[in-house]
């Protein structure tokens, strides 16, 4: 009997951190969507909450961590280590979303004092594709879905391929209108972000490839269009 409480506490230390993560992951996406409207909006008072809503990420990111090292001392089975270790990388990755959103929320402060450049279609855009990418690979995390997590990864493309085409429009317009500079600057770093976000989606599904299916897949999918053209 108390070996089956054992097993059932041990289990429910496991939920527990699953749900810390998930509660950490809908926080990282909730903010960054925070900040795109206050982008679209103009609205700088909703910008200005970013650092607050930093700190509840990473203090969700130190908890994670904490539960995770209390379950490694215990021992776990090589399953339940593969996915403490695999939480504790998750989280990290969320911990780096939660901080691209915080500098979307400080450049859209500074794009807010100037009027408006352009309309803003690429950046909601790429934002959409990255936060798809991060909640579709949490959900593979959830439901145990490798296959679904593998679907993820090539679309990282779209978003370096938006990021990339901005850049190069927004350097145009720099050429032409010095004066747009400094608004230009910011909206490079906005794009910058959401296509780091993208990445870091891209880095939990490779996480939860490894976690399901045993293989690290995170520099051979790279690897693969290496030979021939490069990106």
């Amino acid at each position: 009997m108390s070996k089956h409480n054992v097993m059932t506490h041990h289990d429910q230390e496991l939920a527990h951190l699953k749900e810390r993560l998930i509660s950490m992951a809908t926080h990282a996406e909730a903010a960054v969507n925070r900040y795109i409207k206050a982008l679209l909006d103009r609205d700088s008072d909703a910008a200005a909450k970013a650092k607050e809503e930093d700190r509840v990420i990473d203090q969700l990111e130190v908890e994670i961590d904490e539960l995770a090292i209390a379950l490694l001392a215990k021992a776990p089975l090589a399953s339940d280590l593969r996915l403490i270790t695999v939480t504790m990388k998750i989280s990290h990755d969320l911990e780096r979303v939660g901080d691209e959103a915080t500098t979307i929320a400080r450049r859209t402060v500074e794009l807010n004092q100037e009027p408006q450049l352009k309309p803003y279609i690429d950046i909601p855009h790429m934002a959409r594709l990255a936060l798809e990418m991060l909640r579709e690979a949490l959900d593979a995390f959830v439901n145990r879905d490798p296959g679904r997590a593998r679907a993820i990864i090539p679309r990282d493309k779209e978003v370096d391929s938006l990021n990339k085409q901005l850049h190069r429009e927004l350097a145009s317009y720099m050429i032409e209108r010095p004066s747009t500079i400094t608004r230009c600057l910011n909206l490079m770093v906005i794009s910058k972000a959401l296509e780091r976000i993208a990445d870091h989606a891209t880095n939990i599904a490779e996480e939860v490839v490894f976690l399901y299916e045993g293989e690290d897949i995170r520099h051979q999918i790279k690897n693969k269009s290496a030979p021939g053209k490069k990106e």
